[in-house]
C-alpha cells in the first residue's frame, strides 16, 4: 500500500490515542475530586462528633468545647504535616461545604469541579445570607463546571460583588484599613516582597513600572522586561527615584467600566477596575479626578455592551485596540489570564487567508498562545463578543469569553 494511502489512517489512528490518554486524564482527576470531597466530610464529621462529645460532657463550658476543637485541630495538623492555620482553614471549609453549600459538594463528589473551585466558593460566599447564598451558588456553579479555578475565581469575585453592591463601599474602607507589607524567604538567597494595597493603586503601581522598564529596553540592555520592572520597583524603594527615559513623566493606565445608571446615580451598581474586577463607586470616582490616564468606559444598564470609551487622557491608543482591550481583558486562549496590554494582536482568520483587520477578527493573545495557535494543531474560529472557540489536536472543544465584556471568563470544554 502506498505511503500516501497508510497517513490519514495513522494520523486518525494517533488522534484517538490522545483523545484516550485526555479521558483518562479526565477521569484521573474526577476521582481526586471525589476523593477530596469524601476528606471534607470526613473533617466535618471529626468536628462535629468533637463538638458533641464535649457537649455531652458533664462539666462542658465555652473554654471547654474550644479547648477540645484546639486539640482536634492539632492532631489533624499533625498527622496531615501542615499548619494548625491550614488544618482550621479545611475545618471552616468543611462545615461551610457540608452545612450551606450542598450542590457545591455534590458537584466535587461526581469530580465536576475540583477543589480550588470549591474553596472559591466558599471565600465569596462568606457573609451571605442563606437566601442570597443559595442564590449566589446556583449561579456560580455553572462557571465553576466551565472554568479554571483563577477564571472561577475572578467570576464569583464579581458575582459576590453584584449581589451585595450596597455594603461595598464600607467592605472596601474596612479592608483598606487592613494593607501591610509582608516578605518571606524563598530559594538561593531571594525573598517575596508583598504589598497588600487597594487594587487600583497596586495596578497604577505595575503598569507605572511597566512602562518605566519598556522605555530602559535597548539594544546594549541584556535584562528582560521582567527584570527591568522588578529593578525599577527595587531601586524606586532603595533610592526614591523612579527610572524614565528621557526625565518623561511616565503615566500609567488605568481602566475603570462604570454602569451608565451608576454614574448617574440612578443604581448603586459597582464599577470595575480592568484586570481585578468590582470596585467602589467612590474610587471609580477618585480615578476620575485625579489619575491623568484614566479611561472612563460607559456600558448599556442591562446588556453590558460598551456604549463608549472616554478620550480623557494624554496619551489615548487607537480606538480599536483600546475598545479590544477593554472587550478581552486577557489573553483568548482557554484558562490564560496573561494582561491584554501584555499580548499581540492576532488575526483569528489569518491575514494571508483573507482575514479582516477588524474588531470581529481580531483577538489579543499572549505570546506563547500566539505561537501555539499558528504552529501546532490547535484551530480556533471566533463568534459574537470576542468568544473564542478553540478546537484541540485531541479534538476536545474550548470556549473561551472574554472576560472583560461580561465580567466573569466562562468557559466551557466538551468532546467534539
Amino acid at each position: 500500500m502506498p505511503i500516501t494511502d497508510t497517513a490519514p489512517t495513522m494520523a486518525g489512528a494517533m488522534s484517538e490515542t490522545l483523545s484516550a490518554m485526555v479521558d483518562a486524564l479526565v477521569g484521573i482527576d474526577a476521582t481526586i475530586s471525589g476523593l477530596m470531597a469524601v476528606r471534607t466530610e470526613l473533617l466535618e464529621n471529626m468536628r462535629t462528633w468533637s463538638e458533641l462529645s464535649e457537649s455531652a460532657a458533664l462539666h462542658s463550658t465555652p473554654t471547654s468545647r474550644d479547648l477540645a476543637f484546639r486539640s482536634l485541630r492539632a492532631e489533624v495538623a499533625c498527622a496531615l504535616r501542615v499548619p494548625e492555620r491550614t488544618a482550621e482553614r479545611l475545618f471552616g471549609e468543611g462545615r461551610m461545604l457540608m452545612r450551606d453549600l450542598p450542590g457545591t459538594m455534590s458537584a466535587l463528589r461526581a469530580g465536576e469541579i475540583g477543589y480550588r473551585h470549591a474553596q472559591a466558593m466558599v471565600d465569596h460566599g462568606a457573609g451571605l445570607d442563606p437566601e442570597d447564598l443559595r442564590t449566589f451558588e446556583r449561579l456560580a456553579l455553572p462557571i465553576a463546571a466551565t472554568s479554571t479555578p483563577s477564571a472561577f475565581d475572578r467570576a464569583a469575585r464579581r458575582l459576590r460583588e453584584s449581589m451585595d453592591p450596597a455594603h461595598l463601599e464600607a467592605r472596601t474602607a474596612a479592608a483598606a484599613e487592613r494593607r501591610e507589607a509582608t516578605w518571606m524567604p524563598a530559594r538561593d538567597g531571594m525573598a517575596d516582597l508583598v504589598l497588600h494595597l487597594p487594587a487600583h493603586e497596586v495596578q497604577a503601581i505595575f503598569s507605572r513600572a511597566t512602562e518605566a522598564a519598556a522605555g530602559l529596553r535597548g539594544p546594549d540592555e541584556p535584562r528582560t522586561l521582567t527584570q527591568l520592572r522588578v529593578d525599577v520597583m527595587r531601586d524606586a524603594l532603595l533610592t526614591g527615584t523612579f527610572a524614565a527615559l528621557d526625565g518623561r513623566r511616565v503615566r500609567p493606565d488605568v481602566f475603570v467600566t462604570v454602569p451608565v445608571l451608576s454614574l448617574l446615580g440612578v443604581t448603586d451598581a459597582p464599577a470595575t477596575l480592568d484586570g481585578y474586577g468590582p470596585i467602589a463607586l467612590s474610587t471609580a470616582r477618585e480615578l476620575a479626578g485625579n489619575a491623568p490616564s484614566f479611561v472612563r468606559i460607559l456600558t448599556h444598564p442591562e446588556t453590558g455592551a460598551i456604549l463608549s470609551v472616554g478620550r480623557e487622557r494624554y496619551s489615548v491608543p487607537r480606538d480599536m485596540r483600546t475598545a479590544m482591550r477593554v472587550r478581552d481583558g486577557t489573553c483568548g486562549f482557554f484558562g490564560c489570564s496573561r494582561d491584554a496590554a501584555f499580548c499581540d494582536i492576532d488575526h483569528t482568520v489569518d491575514w494571508a487567508r483573507d482575514g479582516t483587520t477588524s474588531i470581529e477578527n481580531l483577538a489579543f493573545l499572549c505570546r506563547g498562545h500566539h505561537t501555539v495557535k499558528h504552529q501546532t494543531g490547535w484551530r480556533v474560529t471566533q463568534g459574537a463578543h470576542g468568544v473564542l472557540t478553540w478546537i484541540s489536536p485531541a479534538g476536545r472543544l474550548y470556549v473561551n469569553r472574554p472576560s472583560g465584556t461580561a465580567g466573569a471568563q466562562i468557559t466551557d470544554a466538551r468532546s467534539v
